[in-house]
């Protein structure tokens, strides 16, 4: 069984925004989640397409590495989560001299993309 990790850090998009992005890509085939991103109308689906992307890489190099067979067509999105990054803390003027905070906030995006367990493996556990 083949599993990759890639994380994306610092990414300029509110975790709220990206999670509804990851959400729908959890557990579908990663050239399905490839696809559904390409035409996602969220601005998250680019960020989230790239980490799936390098996931997907990283699966190859890693098979490589290792001297197994790997069909991209068997990876799968097995975890997809974003957590909360640092949050940029700007102020803007508002009335009477006094002044509004604004808040931009980043995210972690993290991706694990793996080949389905064989009975085999399941049964070498």
């Amino acid at each position: 069984m083949v599993e990759s990790i890639a994380r994306a850090r610092h990414i300029r998009v509110t975790p709220q925004k990206a999670r509804r992005v990851v959400n729908l890509i959890r557990g579908k085939q990663a050239l399905e989640a490839l696809a559904i991103l390409k035409f996602a109308p969220q601005g998250a689906s680019e960020p989230v397409y790239k980490v799936v992307a390098s996931a997907i890489a990283n699966a190859r190099v890693k098979a490589d590495n290792s001297n197994e067979f790997l069909d991209e067509r068997d990876l799968y999105v097995s975890t997809a989560f974003v957590d909360e990054g640092v949050t940029l803390k700007r102020f803007r003027p508002r009335a009477q001299g006094r002044a509004g905070r604004i808040n931009k906030r980043t995210s972690h995006i993290t991706v694990i993309v793996s080949t389905p367990e064989t009975e085999e493996q399941k049964a070498a556990k």
